[in-house]
């Protein structure tokens, strides 16, 4: 006996506050990857750099990002709490549209602690793409 037609393979559904907290814990990797450009510029531009109305905006700007990115993760984290575990949703295509294939792991929740971003690179490591 043969099958001529395609097999459909279950959607990936998913309780909702299980990939909100996933995408806290990216907005928080987000947050900490912005936080260390901000001294690299220093040792870069030398104290130079603080006295210069175009640099402290700059500078200014990095603070609000990671402010920002911040504030966004612990918004989620907290009406997360607030989310029944059986609401779900259906992730397949927001996923799909993920570009970063590590990010694309974490939210669908193949990364063990949910973070595309290994923190503890060594300095001098790269991804080629």
């Amino acid at each position: 006996m043969t099958f001529s037609g395609t097999i459909e393979l279950p959607s990936p559904v998913e309780a909702l506050p299980d990939i909100l907290m996933r995408i806290v814990s990216e907005l928080h990797d987000v947050a900490y990857l912005i936080e260390r450009i901000e001294p690299q510029l220093l040792e870069i531009g030398g104290a130079d750099v603080l006295h210069s109305p175009d640099s402290m905006k700059i500078m200014q700007g990095i603070d609000l990002a990671v402010q920002k990115t911040r504030g966004l993760a612990e918004f989620i984290d907290t009406i997360t709490g607030e989310i029944p575990q059986s609401w779900a949703v259906d992730v397949a295509t927001a996923l799909s549209l993920v570009k970063l294939a590590e990010m694309q792991k974490a939210l669908g929740g193949a990364t063990r602690h949910g973070h595309s971003q290994p923190l503890s690179k060594a300095a001098g490591d790269f991804d080629f793409f």
